[in-house]
């Protein structure tokens, strides 16, 4: 028995799944014919509150063309250190977008309002870039999947306003944040201009993002999904597999917090663990003592049939998932209290 805990990205679909992508109705979904995808939009932007939505391969290329909506050459986002947009895309907000970034220094992925309205360049110096977005990470990857507090969400949005900034959450799991706080999307879609979600991760899809919006900031999205090469043919078999994750599988993230939660537990009380940060949903961060060679203690728990990601410095990340069994948790569980 393998156990693979390098990411919530690793998930096949269930057979279920699978017979619903197998009866979707399709269309070309370049000419917007396709059902499924029409059907999935309409479904994610009423969720939200939002006027529109539109299906995305990935979620960096649905953030990259938030970035591009909000912005011009020359910009400047404000996020987080460690936010995803800056730090796995690659380069894009340069590359597609021409912005920079202003990087605030937050506690595991998260900033306050102060920070947020300090981190905004004076309109009027032309020797800085000009401060266009405030872009969020809920919940934050590098953070340990950690949630933001929605009061201070609301506060981060009265900012953006007061300052007519754009404002963007990548919500890549977003969905794990909604069920571990009781949280609903309308509340985040009242707050952000425009929110990436994300289909493979926490909910066991294949392949697939979703932004949402109002209806003339979609329109623009579609030419720049364009461009991205994003357009996709008979898209709706993806896009079933999206539908029928948020009619079946949204519930169980739970079970990969609870299991997440149980996992950080017995990590701390072994004596060659000299931290676990705080676990709120499916993403565990922990770091080896100092004298516990991180690559060495890696291959002996490939050996043991357990994929963990490292991420230097002593620093190890697991998280929880769909296809991560009640079975293979107590294995997990036997094996790193025996190796430890």
């Amino acid at each position: 028995m393998r156990i693979n805990l390098i990411s919530d990205t690793v998930t096949k679909p269930t057979p279920q799944m699978l017979k619903a992508m197998f009866d979707a109705k399709v269309g070309d979904d370049v000419f917007k014919k396709d059902e499924s995808v029409n059907h999935l939009e309409q479904k994610v932007a009423e969720m939200f509150g939002k006027e529109a939505a539109l299906f995305f391969p990935s979620g960096t290329m649905a953030n990259q063309t938030a970035i591009k909506l909000h912005t011009n050459p020359g910009d400047q986002v404000i996020c987080d250190k460690d936010a995803h947009i800056y730090n796995y895309e690659g380069g894009g907000v340069s590359f597609n977008s021409g912005v920079s970034c202003k990087l605030v220094d937050g506690h595991r992925g998260m900033f306050t309002a102060e920070q947020a309205k300090a981190a905004i360049n004076p309109p009027d110096f032309y020797h800085s870039p000009l401060t266009a977005l405030i872009a969020l990470e809920n919940t934050a990857n590098r953070g340990g999947g950690a949630c933001w507090d929605f009061s201070e969400i609301e506060k981060i949005h009265k900012v953006a306003k007061d300052h007519e900034l754009g404002f963007h959450l990548d919500g890549a799991r977003l969905w794990n944040a909604l069920v571990e706080k009781g949280e609903t999307p309308e509340q985040y879609g009242a707050l952000f201009d425009t929110i990436s979600v994300c289909f493979s991760k926490g909910l066991g899809c294949p392949v697939g993002s979703v932004l949402v919006g109002n209806e003339e900031t979609i329109h623009k999205a579609l030419r720049i999904r364009k461009i991205l090469g994003g357009g996709m043919r008979q898209a709706g078999y993806l896009a079933a597999a999206a539908s029928y994750a948020l009619d079946h599988q949204m519930k169980r993230l739970a079970e990969d917090h609870q299991k997440a939660k149980e996992i950080g537990k017995t990590l701390a009380e072994l004596a060659i663990i000299k931290k676990v940060e705080p676990i709120d949903t499916n993403i565990i961060i922990f770091y080896l003592q100092d004298d516990i060679d991180e690559k060495a203690f890696l291959e002996k728990l490939e050996a043991l049939g357990i994929d963990l990601i490292g991420m230097g410095s002593g620093k190890l990340r697991i998280v929880t998932h769909l296809d991560y069994t009640a079975e293979m948790h107590q294995e997990f569980l036997k094996i790193i209290q025996k190796i430890m």
